[in-house]
């Protein structure tokens, strides 16, 4: 292809009286960054990191214009490692994608071929999209839970900003292999759509709180899914039953966690963190590989929206608008 082909992407820019201005602009192939691997993205999606990128936050991008989209599903233009075929369907979640690497908001990318993998068999590239980081990191927390022994006949399973790409998919994940799950989501007029994907009940996440300053709870669930951090998932911890486990992906609420030691040496209660950003490819290719089989949920379609390229700037306000609910893939390609 050559590199003055031009495409649509995203761009963010900063202005002179450091105001950050999304807009959909023409780029050239020789505007990206000269790596092996050159993409036609069809389909991307939105996710936190992407509207904080896109809000200027430094420590997500420190380098403007930028174009986010941590993930990507697409087609090979050419590869110089040899690792790919041209045409071939790949999907590119984490590493330095959409963060200070021009990422999946644009028509073309160019990555280091070692941070896609082939596309799943059992997965077009919307769906592997609909799952998307949001999707990968909710099946990595129930893998982690799993793989720390957590079953159904436990009892029941938390999940924080139930609401979110992360929570939703989480709560059909989880109902899908067969746990009962209790979501907590701030968002009440969504109680309706979280126990059509799977929660048996759905509770504000002030109620998480009510344990306050003591330094366990009650014994309420089993395990716990954390996306929001701070008091809620010290809280959590308080009240998750003896030899259970929470996961935490995320830092809406805060990154600070305050707490002490007692639920862990007198419950034997795991904290578990998640990364799915600098995972090893073949963790990732695994996890891929989960969601394509035993984690795939029937009627993909029902957990997401689908927007156009054009639409980005307004849904990623939403985000930090704290307005965003479920998944939202975009048809980069249009």
């Amino acid at each position: 292809m050559s590199n003055d082909k031009t495409f649509k992407a995203l761009v963010v820019e900063e202005t002179s009286d450091g105001e950050f201005k999304k807009s959909i602009q023409e780029r050239s192939v020789s505007d990206l960054p000269d790596n092996d691997l050159l993409i036609e993205v069809h389909y991307s999606s939105l996710n936190y990191k992407d509207a904080m990128s896109a809000s200027g936050n430094k420590r997500i991008t420190k380098n403007y214009p930028h174009t986010p989209g941590i993930d990507a599903a697409g087609v090979v233009v050419s590869d110089k490692s040899g690792t790919f075929e041209k045409g071939q369907e790949v999907v590119i979640f984490g590493y330095d994608l959409g963060m200070d690497t021009d990422g999946g908001l644009g028509q073309m990318i160019s990555i280091p071929a070692d941070w896609a993998v082939a596309r799943p068999e059992a997965l077009s590239l919307k769906e592997a999209m609909i799952y998307g980081t949001g999707g990968l990191t909710a099946a990595l927390s129930v893998q982690k839970l799993q793989k720390m022994g957590a079953k159904p006949e436990d009892g029941p399973v938390a999940v924080t900003g139930a609401s979110g790409g992360v929570g939703s998919i989480s709560i059909a994940i989880l109902s899908h292999l067969g746990f009962e799950v209790i979501a907590f989501s701030s968002k009440s007029e969504q109680a309706d759509h979280l126990k059509e994907l799977g929660a048996n009940e759905v509770r504000n996440p002030d109620t998480i709180n009510e344990v306050g300053e003591r330094p366990v709870g009650r014994e309420l669930w089993a395990n716990a899914i954390d996306t929001i951090g701070g008091d809620y998932l010290a809280n959590l911890l308080k009240q998750t039953k003896a030899g259970g486990a929470v996961t935490s992906c995320g830092l809406a609420a805060s990154p600070e966690l305050s707490m002490t030691v007692i639920p862990f040496i007198t419950r034997a209660v795991s904290l578990l963190g998640i990364d799915s950003v600098y995972i090893p490819l073949e963790d990732k290719k695994a996890i891929w590989e989960r969601v394509s089989t035993d984690m795939k949920l029937p009627n993909l379609k029902q957990y997401c929206e689908e927007i156009t390229l054009e639409q980005t700037p307004e849904y990623l306000d939403r985000f930090m608008a704290k307005k965003a609910t479920g998944r939202y893939v975009v048809n980069v390609k249009g």
